[in-house]
């Protein structure tokens, strides 16, 4: 696959003192947002996972929450530096240390050096790379079981909102861009890896779903 690595610009717009936030507020108020979702769905649908594969995990808010509940190891993939350093951090903190392992990078570059994961894990992730073929693609190739993801939904409302974000971001010299990709095309990415979706929830501004592979059942 075409390598469109923008881990520079990654870097610049998730910061330490982003990552630093973001850990203090998780600490106070756990899992919110479409990660608080994505575990929900997870918990609907009897999801019992061994292995997670976490991509642009963040302060790995996923995994860590998914091993407490008995996911019995992980691989953080994270692009931004700073969050690498706050997920280690905190998986430290809670004792977690031997079942995560780390890799800082693009996922679609470090694809063919990932094994799969009986779980894959996309939160708020879609809407940061360029390429959703090539994203797609790559992690849904790792899922053994079951792949779950957050993504802008394609209405005029989100679009408008990312152009608005993009502009602000030029005009102050910073290079990160976010993207609204086609949904449509998405699921059908997804299909043809092999994957359907058991549970959607479509918020004001996120979609979120969890696929299983054709063949597995919805209560392992």
């Amino acid at each position: 696959m075409t390598s469109t690595c923008c881990c520079a610009s990654v870097d610049g717009q998730f910061t330490s003192v982003r990552a630093r936030t973001e850990l203090r507020r998780y600490r106070r108020r756990g899992p919110t947002g479409t990660a608080r979702r994505i575990l929900r769905m997870l918990a609907e649908s009897q999801v019992r996972a061994e292995t997670l594969l976490d991509i642009g995990a963040g302060i790995g808010v996923l995994h860590h929450e998914l091993l407490d509940r008995g996911t019995r190891s992980a691989i953080q993939v994270e692009a931004a530096a700073a969050y690498v350093d706050a997920a280690r951090e905190e998986t430290t903190r809670r004792g977690q240390s031997g079942r995560v392992r780390f890799v800082q990078g693009d996922v679609v570059d470090l694809a063919e050096r990932l094994a799969p994961a009986d779980l894959v894990t996309l939160d708020r992730v879609i809407c940061c790379y360029p390429e959703v073929e090539s994203l797609v693609q790559a992690t849904a190739g790792k899922a053994r079981r079951y792949w779950a993801a957050s993504f802008p939904r394609d209405r005029w409302i989100t679009r408008g909102h990312t152009r608005w974000e993009n502009a602000r971001r030029a005009r102050a010299g910073n290079p990160f861009r976010s993207f609204v990709h086609p949904v449509r095309r998405i699921y059908a990415l997804l299909g043809a890896a092999g994957l359907t979706p058991l549970r959607i929830h479509r918020g004001l501004f996120w979609e979120v779903v969890l696929c299983a592979r054709i063949g597995v059942s919805e209560v392992p």
